[in-house]
């Protein structure tokens, strides 16, 4: 059924149709691999950040953990600048123009390199650039973004490294040169070994190689509202975007946009459209009818944190008519509080209950909540 909810968003001066858009990474390795993107539903394009050189990317790069996570090993393009400027840039603007969407290009990693390159991408007709600081030092910051500012008149946009340190700090050191903030780039290094054969599943020296995906979500969720919570510019949500619901969490800490890869990885290009008919969906069943309605709502609630309750002032509480008996609850109860037979609904047992919230998050019925003991009878 289709929606009546409107996804556009005004973003960097550009109207995105949705605010879906790929990260940079190797769903959008060449031209014809953004063109996908903008064929799968994407709201915005964005190409594969290119550097002075290509890049020496090891192989085996990229190992699937778990359902929906990756390690990698990938870097910057592995294509040379000049085939992007001479082939690449060419088949991704002119998808861009066809699909009437706005195009960023994305850059790294030194002043100088960013200088050189800058220039020669707002004169092909690209509308913004990101550039990565994941190579970078704090003390190189501000000559790599002031150097950047000074080259291109177009929007810039800031893409920050959780292993960069305090980034609601950083964002406030880099916001005189940069017109937003994207959060964050893939967390490591981390290691899997193929215990059968004592082997590293990545190519790299040590099989050393990068988390994205949903285990990421956590941390770029909690970065996007540490920058958000000190920066009126925009900022682009990217760490395990897989759902509609994840687009909705995203927005209410702040974020205007969305970026995707391992979910494109693993599952194609249709997935960015997918995540915005779901998000749509949920605009719909909540009442909504922008998503602009949702953005801030968890920022502007909690900006200034919230009251830490360390007294055992809840219990859990069992709603009948919704408990299926499935006896989930019972399992994860380390305080033999709860009580779920087979075949027989929950029962809590108040004085044994510490109000940690663990069943209320394993529940799939949504039967359990935590209540004031006082209002739990």
């Amino acid at each position: 059924m289709p929606s009546n909810a409107n996804l556009s968003v005004n973003v960097f001066n550009h109207t995105f149709r949705n605010p879906v858009i790929p990260a940079a990474g190797p769903n959008v390795g060449s031209g014809e691999m953004v063109r996908r993107t903008a064929e799968g539903g994407a709201g915005g394009l964005l190409a594969k950040t290119i550097s002075s050189i290509a890049a020496p990317v090891p192989h085996p790069n990229m190992v699937r953990m778990g359902k929906d996570s990756l390690l990698n090993t990938e870097l910057w393009s592995e294509l040379s600048p000049e085939q992007w400027f001479d082939h690449e840039y060419d088949i991704a603007l002119a998808a861009a123009r066809e699909h009437g969407l706005p195009l960023i290009a994305s850059i790294g990693y030194t002043a100088e390199e960013l200088a050189s390159l800058a220039p020669r991408l707002e004169a092909i007709g690209i509308d913004i650039i990101e550039f990565s600081i994941h190579y970078l030092d704090a003390q190189k910051l501000i000559d790599t973004a002031r150097a950047l500012r000074n080259a291109v008149s177009i929007p810039i946009v800031a893409k920050l490294s959780p292993h960069a340190g305090d980034l609601g700090e950083i964002a406030r050191v880099l916001e005189p040169y940069v017109d937003g903030f994207a959060c964050i780039n893939s967390f490591g290094p981390t290691l899997m070994i193929d215990i059968e054969h004592a082997q590293p599943l990545l190519g790299s020296k040590f099989g050393f190689g990068w988390l994205s995906g949903a285990a990421l979500k956590p941390l770029a969720l909690r970065s996007v509202f540490e920058v958000a919570r000190v920066t009126s510019k925009p900022v682009i949500a990217v760490g395990g975007v897989s759902r509609g619901e994840d687009l909705i969490e995203y927005f209410m800490a702040g974020a205007s946009l969305v970026g995707v890869c391992t979910a494109a990885l693993l599952n194609g290009a249709k997935v960015y459209g997918k995540i915005a008919d779901e998000a749509a969906q949920w605009l719909d069943a909540h009442g909504y009818t922008h998503i602009e309605e949702v953005r801030g709502v968890y920022l502007e609630r909690f900006r200034e944190g919230q009251r830490v309750v360390t007294t055992v002032e809840q219990t859990a509480w069992v709603d009948e008519s919704r408990c299926k008996s499935c006896t989930v609850c019972e399992k994860v109860c380390q305080f033999d509080a709860l009580k779920a037979p087979p075949k027989t609904l929950a029962h809590v047992d108040s004085a044994a209950c510490t109000s940690c919230g663990l069943c209320v998050s394993v529940c799939p019925f949504d039967a359990i909540e935590l209540r004031q003991r006082n209002l739990a009878a």
